[in-house]
């Protein structure tokens, strides 16, 4: 398909979106999606929402396989001129509250779901650039955005810097298609990780046989956390890289055998490599009332994904102050979260059948897989004897696998939470606000190979064996660009985390004195 003679400007650009339409750049060229294809977009409706008006060239290269990349074509209207600054990004709706709903005739209309609040200082943890969203307001009207709502602030970034960066990945991606990278090591990546399950699960059947039930939990645990790692390749379809056949596999390792939703994972997982640390956008961070990992946190966040605020409500507020504290138990107790996300996902999807290509199809086989799940779990929780020992098997199992949770916090907690800009590079967004977890190559397996988080975050279709080679040319990249590439052994990497959690509790600490001196002078003014 030839490229169309159309050359869009940027005010052509602006206009069309704030017409209702979802236009994006990739590859110099202005891209339409349909409304209906957002629903059905494998990757979620956020995923392509959070790129409305900016050059995605990048990012919809690392998640997308060329066959994709082609058929995308037909989606084109026009074209763009990118200078040595590239493009000049407008700001997204949905990342300043709007969005489009079906109005009352049967329309899509613009509706405004939160308050955009743009930073009035430049400082390291709250730039120029930074806008979040807080709960609406009673005097914001719905009526519609104007240029004005999507021309982003300044930012503290070099367009041309982050140009050049964006313009190095893409040498490095094709240096890690050339290398063959993406290629599946089946037999020495997968053969030893399949024989590690089947071991893991034997042991757990043979100890449960013998009645020795907290062996049999610790190593059903093993079994889940192990296949977690599968789980998540299956979901970036970095196994047979055919979307059907992942996913299909996925649903059997994620819901049938561990009781959580595959398709709420993707979702909510593609987001967070998107807008990765974002406190309004990304969910992997949103933790409120357990954790606050930016100060961001404390002013009532409203979230674009979960579609509410994060308030500093009672439970937030007792808990806040300890987080450090309390890290390693809440993390313990996480499995049990994503059991509730997953269920809450499902329920939220019965109605949006088009969610995903065989939408109906593969939720109906998540249906089934979790209720295989809970048919053959509750057999063995009742074949313990006891509700104590049926209890205390639960509690072993899930917390387990427990340290693939901490281990993913690790990769992102103490990195920076600041919205620098829609002109930041994919690659540099990615290297500012992910690190990796240094390890032994003995006990790699350990972490799933995921302690290379850095390197998986810039190319997330990547097979996961073959990250560690990757990550070598992924290092000299960032060297040769001036970028860092943050890394970390395991137990600094738990020292940073507590410690950025420690930093937030104080602030906190301080915000709520300085509050109790405020009243306690008002009261006094009062009585005089």
């Amino acid at each position: 398909m030839g490229r169309p003679a159309t050359v869009w400007k940027r005010e052509d650009v602006a206009a069309r979106i704030l017409d209702g339409e979802n236009l994006l750049i990739c590859r110099g060229r202005v891209l339409r999606i349909p409304s209906s294809w957002l629903s059905a977009h494998p990757g979620g409706a956020l995923a392509i929402l959070h790129f409305i008006g900016r050059d995605a060239t990048d990012e919809v290269e690392a998640y997308h396989y060329e066959d994709t990349l082609k058929t995308m074509e037909r989606y084109t209207v026009g074209t763009v001129e990118v200078g040595e600054e590239g493009w000049e990004p407008l700001m997204p709706p949905v990342m300043v509250g709007w969005v489009r709903r079906v109005g009352s005739d049967g329309k899509l209309e613009w509706f405004n779901e939160a308050t955009a609040v743009r930073s009035t200082e430049n400082t390291e943890f709250s730039p120029s650039s930074q806008i979040l969203l807080v709960e609406k307001s009673a005097t914001d009207k719905d009526q519609a955005p104007t240029l004005s709502t999507i021309s982003p602030p300044p930012t503290p970034l070099c367009p041309k810097l982050q140009a050049r960066h964006s313009a190095a990945y893409k040498e490095l991606h094709q240096r890690i298609v050339d290398a063959g990278l993406y290629k599946t090591p089946f037999i020495s990546g997968y053969g030893p990780e399949f024989l590690r399950y089947i071991l893991f699960a034997t042991l757990s059947a043979i100890a449960y046989k013998h009645n020795w039930l907290t062996i049999s939990a610790v190593f059903i645990g093993l079994f889940w956390h192990q296949l977690t790692f599968f789980a998540h390749d299956l979901g970036h379809t970095g196994v047979t890289h055919i979307w059907f056949w992942d996913r299909i596999i996925a649903i059997f390792i994620a819901d049938f055998c561990g009781g959580l939703s595959i398709g709420w994972w993707v979702d909510n997982h593609n987001i967070h490599h998107l807008v990765t640390n974002h406190p309004s956008h990304d969910p992997d961070i949103q933790h409120l009332p357990f954790f606050a990992c930016s100060p961001a946190f404390l002013n009532n966040l409203y979230s674009s994904y979960y579609k509410f605020v994060f308030p500093m409500d009672f439970l937030a507020r007792l808990v806040i102050p300890f987080q450090h504290k309390l890290f390693y138990l809440i993390m313990s107790l996480a499995r049990f979260n994503l059991y509730r996300l997953s269920y809450t996902f499902l329920w939220k999807q019965r109605n949006n059948k088009k969610r995903v290509r065989g939408g109906l199809m593969t939720w109906r086989l998540e249906i089934i897989g979790m209720c295989v799940f809970w048919w053959w779990f509750s057999r063995v929780l009742i074949g313990c004897g006891t509700w104590k020992k049926a209890l205390w098997y639960l509690l072993v199992s899930n917390v387990v696998a427990s340290p693939l949770h901490v281990q993913i916090v690790l990769s992102h907690y103490s990195r920076s939470t600041a919205d620098v800009g829609l002109v930041e590079s994919f690659a540099h967004r990615q290297l500012r606000t992910t690190t990796d977890v240094i390890c032994p190559e003995s006990i790699g397996w350990i972490h799933g190979g995921l302690h290379l988080q850095v390197t998986h975050h810039l190319f997330p279709r990547l097979p996961r064996h073959n990250l560690k080679k990757a990550s070598v040319l992924v290092k000299d990249f960032a060297s040769e660009q001036g970028l860092e590439y943050a890394e970390f052994g395991f137990v600094e990497g738990n020292n940073e985390v507590t410690g950025a959690l420690k930093n937030v509790a104080d602030q906190f600490k301080i915000i709520g004195m300085v509050a109790e001196g405020e009243i306690r002078e008002a009261m006094e003014a009062r009585k005089i």
